[in-house]
């Protein structure tokens, strides 16, 4: 995995994980995940906050760790339920 060295890139991925572990948290899907991440990207991008190497490697990383059902957990812990509201009786 591509990993990040600027530390102002690791705080940014460290803030995207967050705020995605919080919209799985309300069942929120994958693709939902990929839109707030793009949204990111872009702003990030636009700010000029980030050199162009250090900005390619966070994307790339953001790429990778979105797509690997492993980065998250559901809400109740059970990464069955990570996407969908446990229905009762189930």
């Amino acid at each position: 995995m591509t990993s990040l060295d600027h530390p102002e890139a690791i705080r940014h991925f460290q803030s995207l994980c967050d705020a995605c572990q919080e919209l799985t948290s309300r069942y929120h899907s994958q693709s939902e995940l990929r839109l707030y991440a793009d949204g990111y990207i872009h702003a990030l991008r636009r700010s000029g906050q980030l050199e162009i190497r250090d900005q390619a490697r966070f994307e790339d990383l953001v790429d990778r760790w979105i797509l690997d059902p492993s980065s998250f957990i559901g809400p109740d812990g059970d990464m069955g339920t990570l996407y969908r509201k446990k229905e009762a009786g189930w």
